[in-house]
Formats: C-alpha cells, sequence, structure tokens
C-alpha cells in the first residue's frame, strides 16, 4: 500500500556495570573520565592523587578530613588531594627535608590517569572485589574501591589537601602535614622492608 511506513523497533542493550560506572562519576560527581575499559579518571582536574603503600596511607588517615575521598587497589593507597599539589610535592619533599631519600610516593597530576573504584552500593561489581574488613595489614586483593567514598551533591574540593590551608582558617586539610605524615610512614614501610633477614636456602 502506498505511502504506508513500517515502524522499525531498535533494542537496546542493558546498561552494563561500567556504563553505570562511568555515568556515576561523570553525572553524580562531575569527573571526567577516558575512554575504554578498564574506567579511568583524568587527574589534575578536579583533584590530584598521591599513591603510597596501603600501610603508610593508613597511618596518614588522620591527616584527612572525614570527607576526603581515599581508595585502595592491591597494597596501594590513593589520597586524594587539591589540584596542582602533585607539581608543588618535590618542592615540598625537599622543604620537609624528605627530598634526599628514596620514598614509594607517587604523585598523579595533570594528564595523569588513576584507575576508576568501584562505586559504592550494589549493581557495580563482584562482591568480592571490595575489601572487608579494610586494614593495613597484608595485602588487598581485586579491584579499585572507595575506602572513603566521595560524596554525589558536593563540591569534592572543598575536602582535600591543600597547601592554602596552611595557617587558614578554612575547613580544608592541610597538604603540608599530610605529606610529612605519609613521608614518615613511607620511610619506616621501607626501613621495615630493609630490615627483613634474608632468607638462605
Amino acid at each position: 500500500m502506498a505511502g504506508s511506513v513500517t515502524a522499525i523497533t531498535f533494542s537496546r542493550r542493558p546498561p552494563t556495570p561500567g556504563d553505570r560506572m562511568r555515568h556515576w562519576y561523570e553525572n553524580a560527581l562531575g569527573w571526567a573520565t577516558v575512554p575504554g575499559e578498564p574506567l579511568r579518571l583524568v587527574t589534575g582536574l578536579r583533584f590530584d592523587v598521591l599513591d603510597v603503600p596501603a600501610e603508610a596511607g593508613f597511618g596518614a588517615l588522620r591527616r584527612l578530613g572525614p570527607d576526603s575521598p581515599v581508595a585502595l587497589r592491591g597494597d596501594r593507597m590513593r589520597l586524594l588531594v587539591a589540584a596542582g599539589s602533585s607539581d608543588e610535592l618535590p618542592g615540598l619533599l625537599d622543604w620537609l627535608e624528605w627530598g634526599a631519600l628514596a620514598l614509594d610516593l607517587v604523585a598523579l597530576g595533570a594528564g595523569g590517569r588513576m584507575e576508576a573504584p568501584l562505586p559504592p552500593g550494589p549493581g557495580f561489581g563482584p562482591v568480592d572485589a571490595r575489601p572487608f574488613p579494610p586494614g593495613p595489614s597484608g595485602p588487598l586483593q581485586g579491584a579499585a574501591v572507595w575506602l572513603r567514598p566521595p560524596v554525589p551533591g558536593c563540591e569534592v574540593e572543598a575536602s582535600l589537601p591543600t597547601l592554602s590551608a596552611v595557617g587558614g582558617g578554612g575547613g580544608a586539610p592541610d597538604l603540608v602535614r599530610l605529606v610529612d605524615t605519609v613521608a614518615t610512614h613511607c620511610h619506616r614501610v621501607r626501613l621495615r622492608a630493609c630490615a627483613q633477614p634474608l632468607a638462605f636456602s
């Protein structure tokens, strides 16, 4: 019959956990992500990251505000700090007299990428990927997870350690104290590892 139109229905694939993760980061938090799998977050825009041994990170948690996001992956901890902090880190370590020592401390800033931890709540990944209970003893297995997740609807910048917090009256944690504490714990972890007795066969 002339003029008839045939309706074509396209089936949509159901959203995958990766799609839901990307939606949560981009829409609920407003954070930039990188195309591809695994999902990665862009550092240097809303935040920088200090990547440290988990044991050192647990020792430094008291220097963070309760709303400062912290992630875990394996035996590494990622502490979110104010954007631009990675550029300040070498000079800050020198000023704190840690610059001459080899510390297992990596800063991710502009142009960096961080594996996106599983968002809190059901539907984002296997339950056994989440460390429970989280603690400083022994390596943690599985995907990156939030120990202290970011809160949708809240500006993350206000909770991140920053240099401008030194001597200020604001609520942001002090980056100098955090870096000094992390460096101290990184050095202790390194000394402990060097002091382990050698195994002879």
